[in-house]
């Protein structure tokens, strides 16, 4: 059974432009999956899904002269005369792709639709030789919404914080809470999600940390010690939702400050953690603060980290929120602090498995002194004070 996904419509409406479609994301979020779909849209019959992990279609790209490959794609029934719709699963396994893919997209009508696991090979198989040739989208984890979706539940997406705000709604909070514990406690990975026993979803999750380092960082990074980058993503689970000591880190693992901003860049890179700056009008102060992290999948951080449920919950808003825009986190030197701010909205969110009306007025009292205008509390609990808004609705 096929599953819609929050960027399908964007990735349907993308091909009916020029440029290349590059669809990217960790492994095992649904790339192939949500590429058939729209393989499948297709109307015309000169279209091929090309699985490039599979040697024998690698070897279609590999010719000295790129007018070649047209003939190397005949036995596929691909056809030069007419517009082309060739997908590419897996481009990683190509290095040196992205040459004959711009010089047949300069050169002839097709449209290229591909996908890859990780934005670190991205920016090396994409460079600007590309730029305005190609059309980036990046796919997650699910959300809760489309968690709901997989489970046979149609919601509305609501993207202003200030509805959501306005209508909660307890009943609906009583019909999807436990449901919404469940994906704290196991995440978005579709595998996951579908899996119908707990010791399945166990071992998927196992199954997809493995398959990141057998795939992905063995294969794209060039890390001598493999045992400390191990420890230093372990340890960076342990500290979500915390602003990161590096020092204190590389001390732990025993290696260089240099060597644990290169494996947090790395992370980031292939979408396993993320980080966020401190809120600040001065940039250069934004960019030199120190960070907190978050990670791409509560599934995982129940699975491999030891934290709180508080930091679990956290995490889910930090995922939930990344819709709406950049995020921020805000802390005075005298220690007053707000979880999440959104800039371009101008927005302070703070998150309380159960909230106040006193919560809602410390955040107020904090954005406005910052000059944010738009000031909520993101609650696990149903709270109907104005300025809550249900983790169950983002």
């Amino acid at each position: 059974m096929n599953y819609e996904r929050e960027i399908s419509q964007e990735l349907l409406n993308g091909l009916k432009g020029k440029e290349i479609i590059v669809v990217t994301g960790m492994r095992r979020v649904g790339k192939t999956t949500l590429l058939k779909m729209a393989f499948e849209t297709i109307e015309s019959a000169n279209k091929v899904f090309l699985d490039l992990e599979n040697p024998i279609e690698q070897r279609i790209f590999e010719e000295q002269d790129y007018n070649n490959i047209w003939q190397n794609l005949k036995s596929y029934g691909i056809t030069k005369e007419n517009k082309a719709y060739i997908f590419l699963d897996e481009i990683q396994h190509v290095p040196e792709i992205a040459k004959p893919l711009k010089y047949l997209h300069d050169h002839y009508d097709v449209k290229f639709v591909v996908t890859g696991s990780s934005s670190y090979y991205l920016k090396n198989l994409f460079p600007e030789s590309l730029a305005g040739r190609k059309n980036l989208m990046s796919l997650s984890p699910l959300s809760f919404h489309e968690f709901l979706l997989f489970r046979g539940i149609q919601r509305p997406v609501q993207n202003d914080l200030s509805v959501l705000e306005t209508s909660k709604n307890p009943v609906t909070f009583e019909r999807y809470y436990k449901l919404f514990d469940e994906f704290l406690q196991y995440g978005g990975f579709p595998q996951v999600v579908l899996a119908e026993s707990i010791a399945q979803k166990k071992m998927m999750l196992n199954d997809i940390f493995t398959s990141y380092f057998e795939k992905d960082v063995r294969v794209l990074a060039d890390f001598r010690n493999m045992r400390a980058f191990r420890d230093t993503l372990l340890l960076l689970l342990q500290r979500v939702g915390s602003k990161l000591d590096i020092t204190r880190l590389a001390s732990e693992v025993g290696v260089s400050r240099e060597t644990i901003y290169s494996y947090i860049s790395f992370l980031e890179a292939t979408y396993v953690l993320f980080t966020i700056t401190p809120y600040t009008k001065n940039r250069e102060r934004e960019i030199s603060g120190t960070r907190k992290v978050y990670c791409c999948d509560t599934g995982f951080l129940n699975t491999f980290a030891q934290i709180s449920g508080g930091s679990i919950f956290e995490n889910a808003c930090f995922l939930s929120l990344s819709r709406f825009g950049t995020l921020r986190y805000y802390q005075k030197r005298s220690g007053g602090e707000i979880d999440f701010i959104l800039p371009e909205l101008s927005a302070a969110v703070e998150v309380k498995s159960r909230a106040t009306r006193y919560d809602h007025s410390r955040v107020e009292k904090i954005a406005t002194s910052i000059g944010i205008q738009k000031h909520f509390v993101v609650t696990k609990e149903y709270c109907a004070e104005p300025g809550c808004i249900s983790a169950l609705d983002l």
